[in-house]
Protein backbone atom coordinates (compact mmCIF):
# COMPACT_ATOMS: atom_id res chain seq x y z
CA UNK A 1 0.00 0.00 0.00
CA UNK A 2 1.13 3.44 -0.81
CA UNK A 3 1.79 5.35 2.35
CA UNK A 4 2.60 9.09 0.74
CA UNK A 5 2.01 11.03 -2.78
CA UNK A 6 6.24 10.76 -3.16
CA UNK A 7 5.60 6.46 -3.80
CA UNK A 8 3.44 7.14 -6.18
CA UNK A 9 5.25 7.12 -9.45
CA UNK A 10 7.26 4.41 -8.39
CA UNK A 11 3.40 2.59 -8.49
CA UNK A 12 2.41 3.86 -11.44
CA UNK A 13 5.93 2.35 -12.88
CA UNK A 14 5.71 -0.93 -11.59
CA UNK A 15 2.29 -1.40 -12.44
CA UNK A 16 2.79 -0.22 -16.05
CA UNK A 17 5.79 -2.57 -16.43
CA UNK A 18 3.37 -5.75 -15.26
CA UNK A 19 0.63 -4.64 -17.73
CA UNK A 20 3.39 -4.13 -20.64
CA UNK A 21 4.49 -7.60 -19.60
CA UNK A 22 0.61 -9.21 -19.38
CA UNK A 23 0.18 -7.52 -23.04
CA UNK A 24 3.39 -9.31 -24.15
CA UNK A 25 2.28 -12.22 -23.35
CA UNK A 26 -1.11 -11.90 -24.44
CA UNK A 27 -0.07 -10.86 -27.78
CA UNK A 28 3.20 -14.40 -28.28
CA UNK A 29 -0.57 -16.76 -27.26
CA UNK A 30 -2.37 -14.84 -29.83
CA UNK A 31 0.25 -15.50 -32.44
CA UNK A 32 0.64 -18.96 -31.38
CA UNK A 33 -3.07 -19.18 -31.55
CA UNK A 34 -3.08 -17.71 -35.43
CA UNK A 35 -0.67 -20.79 -36.45
CA UNK A 36 -2.59 -23.53 -37.95
CA UNK A 37 -2.10 -26.77 -36.48
CA UNK A 38 -0.19 -28.78 -39.06
CA UNK A 39 -0.77 -32.75 -38.79
CA UNK A 40 1.64 -35.04 -37.31
CA UNK A 41 3.22 -37.43 -40.10
CA UNK A 42 4.18 -40.98 -39.53
CA UNK A 43 6.07 -43.37 -40.84
CA UNK A 44 5.61 -46.97 -40.95
CA UNK A 45 8.16 -47.76 -38.21
CA UNK A 46 6.52 -44.57 -36.58
CA UNK A 47 2.78 -45.94 -36.81
CA UNK A 48 4.24 -49.59 -35.09
CA UNK A 49 5.62 -47.56 -32.02
CA UNK A 50 2.22 -45.54 -32.06
CA UNK A 51 -0.09 -48.51 -31.45
CA UNK A 52 -1.07 -49.85 -28.74
CA UNK A 53 -0.63 -53.41 -30.02
CA UNK A 54 2.81 -52.74 -31.80
CA UNK A 55 1.88 -54.60 -35.05
CA UNK A 56 4.73 -55.73 -37.25
CA UNK A 57 5.11 -54.05 -40.57
CA UNK A 58 3.72 -57.40 -42.63
CA UNK A 59 0.61 -56.58 -40.54
CA UNK A 60 0.45 -53.12 -41.29
CA UNK A 61 1.25 -53.53 -44.91
CA UNK A 62 -1.48 -55.93 -45.08
CA UNK A 63 -4.50 -53.34 -43.60
CA UNK A 64 -2.90 -51.41 -45.93
CA UNK A 65 -3.49 -53.78 -48.92
CA UNK A 66 -6.85 -54.43 -47.57
CA UNK A 67 -7.47 -50.84 -47.43
CA UNK A 68 -8.52 -51.15 -43.35
CA UNK A 69 -6.51 -48.34 -42.43
CA UNK A 70 -5.87 -44.80 -43.50
CA UNK A 71 -2.84 -44.08 -45.62
CA UNK A 72 -1.30 -42.13 -48.18
CA UNK A 73 1.43 -43.42 -50.64
CA UNK A 74 4.14 -40.74 -52.01
CA UNK A 75 6.68 -42.64 -54.58
CA UNK A 76 6.98 -45.52 -52.91
CA UNK A 77 6.67 -44.37 -49.15
CA UNK A 78 3.60 -45.26 -46.95
CA UNK A 79 3.02 -41.95 -44.32
CA UNK A 80 -0.52 -41.93 -41.93
CA UNK A 81 -1.90 -39.21 -40.38
CA UNK A 82 -1.74 -39.20 -36.33
CA UNK A 83 -5.57 -37.56 -36.55
CA UNK A 84 -6.49 -40.07 -38.87
CA UNK A 85 -5.02 -42.86 -37.43
CA UNK A 86 -6.71 -41.73 -33.89
CA UNK A 87 -10.15 -41.42 -35.69
CA UNK A 88 -9.61 -45.06 -36.60
CA UNK A 89 -8.47 -46.56 -33.66
CA UNK A 90 -12.13 -44.81 -32.22
CA UNK A 91 -13.96 -46.52 -34.59
CA UNK A 92 -12.82 -49.83 -34.09
CA UNK A 93 -14.36 -49.44 -30.36
CA UNK A 94 -16.39 -52.16 -28.99
CA UNK A 95 -18.75 -51.52 -26.71
CA UNK A 96 -19.20 -52.96 -22.98
CA UNK A 97 -22.01 -55.08 -22.09
CA UNK A 98 -22.95 -52.53 -19.13
CA UNK A 99 -22.96 -50.00 -22.44
CA UNK A 100 -25.01 -51.96 -24.18
CA UNK A 101 -27.32 -52.86 -21.93
CA UNK A 102 -27.86 -48.96 -20.83
CA UNK A 103 -28.59 -48.17 -24.12
CA UNK A 104 -31.39 -50.74 -24.55
CA UNK A 105 -33.11 -49.58 -21.42
CA UNK A 106 -32.91 -46.25 -22.96
CA UNK A 107 -34.31 -47.40 -26.39
CA UNK A 108 -36.90 -49.29 -24.42
CA UNK A 109 -37.77 -46.22 -22.21
CA UNK A 110 -37.76 -43.93 -25.42
CA UNK A 111 -40.28 -46.30 -27.18
CA UNK A 112 -42.39 -46.78 -23.87
CA UNK A 113 -42.63 -43.15 -23.42
CA UNK A 114 -44.40 -42.69 -27.02
CA UNK A 115 -46.90 -45.43 -27.04
CA UNK A 116 -44.67 -47.63 -29.52
CA UNK A 117 -44.91 -50.90 -29.57
CA UNK A 118 -41.51 -52.97 -28.80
Amino acid sequence: MISNLEEMPQALNYLISKVESLEEMVNELSIQKDVPEQPEWMNIDDLRQYLPSHPAKQTIYGWVNDKLIPYYKTSKKLTFKKSEIDDWLHQGHRKSTEELQREAGEFINRKKMKGGKL
